[in-house]
Parts: C-alpha cells; structure tokens; sequence
C-alpha cells in the first residue's frame, strides 16, 4: 500500500492569516437617529442636552462607529459631538458602520506590518475567516504583500485561487 502524502502540510506556501491579526475588543454602533426629533430632525438644544445626558461611560475601552440609520440630513458636526464625548473612553472612534469601524482597523494594523519578510516567498492569503475581516482587509494584505511577494493566492491552499506572480528574474 502507497503511503499517502499531505502535500499540503509539506508545501513552501506562507499562510498570511488575517484573523491573526483580529484586535480583540468590543465594537459597538451609535446611533445619531436616536437624539434626533422622530430620528430625523435635528434641534441643536435638545442634542446638545441629550448628549450631555448620555451615560458615555458605557463605551469605556470600545471600538465605536458613530452613524445615523435613518435619511436624515445630520451636519458634520453632530458626529463630530458625539466623538467628542466619546473620546475620553473609546479605544477607537469612526465615522460609519460596523465594517467601517474594521476596515479602520485593519488599515492601522496592516500598515505596521514588515512585509519584507515575506520578500521571494509564495504567499496565500487565507479566505476562510470566522471573524468579521473586511473585504478592505484582504485587499489591503495583498496590495502590502504584492511587492514582496514571489505570488500570491487566495483562499485555503487545497483549493487556492491564483492572484498574482511576480516577473522576476534570477
């Protein structure tokens, strides 16, 4: 009987994981709509006031995305308000949804990275995750990666889809 080898586990590939690099941390969503009158009319006084009024306390050490969910016309400064308060106990603050409260963070993370050990080595950027990374984060990794890189995939190695090759001579 042929013994069977896990080419696979026996490969040159370099794995580039993003959820290794997942900040661990709560993320929470402000919804502006809520301090606005029917979530749609803003009236500086009562804002202000419902701000003022706000246990702020409760996003201590959170990742924050500040939004409004409806189609209310909000000035820039009302998010700017709300960042403001928020800013004594967040650990980050954006403008935006959920997913642009994680683009932001892999964009700090990934920018810190040296890429140059990667230099001449085939890389696979992992697309199976079962946490919340970004289409922006993957993206990211590979436009990083790409100067370094001899190639790079995507997906799981069994069944990786080819990205790019570098035309380098040796």
């Amino acid at each position: 009987m042929e013994e069977i080898v896990n080419k696979v586990a026996n490969s040159v590939l370099v794995v580039f994981d993003l959820e290794d690099y997942y900040p661990a941390g709560i993320r929470v969503q402000i919804d502006i709509s809520q301090w606005l009158i029917e979530g749609f009319l803003l009236k500086e006084k009562d804002f202000r006031e419902s701000l003022k009024n706000h246990d702020w306390s409760q996003y201590q050490d959170r990742y924050v995305a500040i939004n409004c969910s409806t189609d209310a016309i909000v000035p820039a400064w009302a998010s700017i308000l709300v960042a403001i308060h928020l800013a004594p106990f967040a650990k980050k603050i954006v403008n935006g949804k959920i997913e642009d409260l994680e683009s932001s963070l892999y964009e700090e993370l990934l920018s810190k990275i040296d890429y140059s050990v990667y230099t001449n080595k085939p890389m696979i950027i992992k697309g199976c995750a079962k946490k919340p990374v970004p289409t922006r984060a993957y993206v990211l990794a590979a436009h990083y990666l790409q100067p370094f890189a001899r190639s790079i995939m995507y997906g799981e190695a069994c069944s990786a889809v080819p990205l790019f090759k570098a035309d380098r001579k040796v």
